[in-house]
């Protein structure tokens, strides 16, 4: 199997997209790639606290390398502190990275350039994929995800916090991507067909900065298997 670098945010494209991998039974992810906002030691976006993060790793069985970032990181900042990362793992034989992109060229484009550059290849597992049937998907699967984060100019705070399940998907508004794609919302993994067991956690607080609404994650003493 060929060895891949998984480019992982913690949330529900980046669970399917190493679910997908996983199936294909044709790459072995050597490890896991997250960044954190270095200000609040958070996951980027999503607002989950690297603890969690680190469990969530813990609970998939794989390995977790955190690229620190600080919280105004420029396009440029964010692509060097990455390509010093990347060209560890390049050094050691890897040379692909998975992403779990579905639809956005640009975004697709800014990560094949940036990894061309050090003589890398981007894998896109869930690319092209309908995103009402990969949303439906993850909840049919058995995942257990919790949105903690939305853009409040296209959805209201009664989202946040919530289980991503049937009912959730049949309640987001029209012109809301299922799976977030244009960054609607994020959200955090907690279990799952991939999942050795169970990341146990608790909700906190909500607050909006911003235009955006977070609910904040606390880790729990243990883990609830599964």
């Amino acid at each position: 199997m060929e060895r891949v670098f998984f480019c992982w945010s913690g949330g529900k494209d980046s669970a399917l997209a190493l679910y997908e991998i996983i199936q294909s039974q044709t790459y072995e992810v050597v490890s896991l790639l997250s960044t954190v906002t270095e200000d609040y030691d958070r996951v980027r976006m999503h607002g989950v606290p690297r603890v969690l993060l680190e469990r969530q790793a813990d609970c998939l069985g794989l390995p977790l390398e955190v690229v620190h970032i600080p919280k105004n990181c420029s396009t440029e900042e964010y692509g060097v502190r990455m390509q010093e990362t990347l060209t560890r793992f390049k050094q050691d034989g890897v040379s692909l990275v998975v992403f779990g992109d579905v639809f956005l060229e640009d975004v697709r484009e800014y990560r094949e350039n940036n990894l061309a550059r050090i003589e890398m290849r981007a894998v896109f597992p869930l690319w092209g994929r309908d995103t009402a049937e990969l949303a439906q998907s993850f909840v049919t699967l058995g995942f257990e995800a919790i949105i903690t984060c939305i853009d409040s100019r296209v959805l209201d705070n009664r989202f946040i916090g919530r289980t991503i399940d049937d009912l959730l998907l049949s309640e987001l508004p029209p012109g809301v991507d299922p799976c977030g794609e244009n960054g609607e919302f994020h959200s955090f993994v907690l279990n799952g067909p991939i999942f050795k067991e169970r990341v146990a956690c608790a909700l906190g607080e909500v607050v909006l900065r911003d235009s955006f609404y977070f609910c904040d994650l606390a880790q729990k003493e243990t883990a609830i298997t599964k």
